[in-house]
C-alpha cells in the first residue's frame, strides 16, 4: 500500500495553484446521470485524441450503481506513454482540459480536470498495472454488495472528518481499498480460463 502523500509531496505534484480544502467531504447519493456524464466526456476525449486514446474507462465510486460518492466523475485514459506530454496534452488543453497533477514517481500519472463537467481524467501509459487494479476494484464493487457496503461505510466515516486537502481523504481510504482489492484481484485471476498447455 502506498504511503499517504505529505503536504510537500502534494504541493510538488500539483500543477498550478494548490487550493486547501479545510472541510469535510460531501458525499452524494448515487445519481443515474453519472454514467451519462462519463459517456459524454469519453466521447469528447475520443474526438480530441482519436487513436491516441487507447482506452477510456469509467472508474471510481460514480461508476458503481448504488454507491454514494463525491459528485465527481473519475475516468481512466490510457495513452502510449503518459510521460510524453507533448504527444497528447496540447490536444486536451485545446479542448479545455487542464493538467492539474503530474506524478512521475507513481506510474507517470497525469490528472486533468474537465472543461465544463466535474471530472478527473487519470492518465496512464499502456500496460500500467494501476489501470487493471482500478477496473478490478470497480467490477468487484458492482457485484459484491458486502464490500460495496463496507466501502461506503468507511467513506462516510472518513468524510465526516475535516481534511486539509482532498488528497488526504483519498489517502485515508487506501486501507479499505487495498483490503477489497486483495479479494478482487485473486478472484478475477482465478476465474480466467487457463491457457491450454501445448504439451501432450
Amino acid at each position: 500500500m502506498a504511503e499517504p502523500l505529505t503536504d510537500e509531496q502534494i504541493r510538488e505534484t500539483t500543477v498550478g495553484d494548490l487550493v486547501e480544502h479545510n472541510a469535510t467531504i460531501d458525499l452524494a447519493e448515487y445519481d443515474p446521470q453519472w454514467p451519462r456524464l462519463y459517456e459524454r466526456e469519453a466521447d469528447r476525449i475520443r474526438a480530441v485524441l482519436g487513436p491516441k486514446a487507447l482506452r477510456i474507462e469509467h472508474v471510481g465510486s460514480t461508476s458503481v450503481p448504488g454507491l454514494a460518492a463525491k459528485p465527481l466523475i473519475d475516468m481512466v485514459l490510457v495513452v502510449a506513454d503518459s510521460s510524453d506530454e507533448s504527444a497528447y496534452v496540447p490536444e486536451l488543453e485545446a479542448a479545455g482540459y487542464v493538467l492539474r497533477i503530474r506524478e512521475p514517481d507513481w506510474h507517470e500519472h497525469r490528472l486533468f480536470k474537465g472543461p465544463d463537467t466535474n471530472v478527473n481524467v487519470h492518465t496512464f501509459s499502456a500496460g500500467c498495472d494501476e489501470v487493471e487494479r482500478m477496473r478490478s476494484f470497480r467490477d468487484w464493487l458492482r457485484t459484491h454488495d458486502d464490500d460495496r457496503e463496507l466501502y461506503e461505510r468507511s467513506k462516510r466515516e472518513l468524510a465526516a472528518h475535516e481534511w486539509r486537502y482532498v488528497q488526504n481523504y483519498a489517502d485515508a481510504k487506501s486501507a479499505v481499498v487495498e483490503q477489497i482489492v486483495s479479494r478482487a484481484l485473486p478472484a478475477e485471476q482465478a476465474s480466467r480460463p487457463q491457457a491450454r498447455s501445448s504439451r501432450t
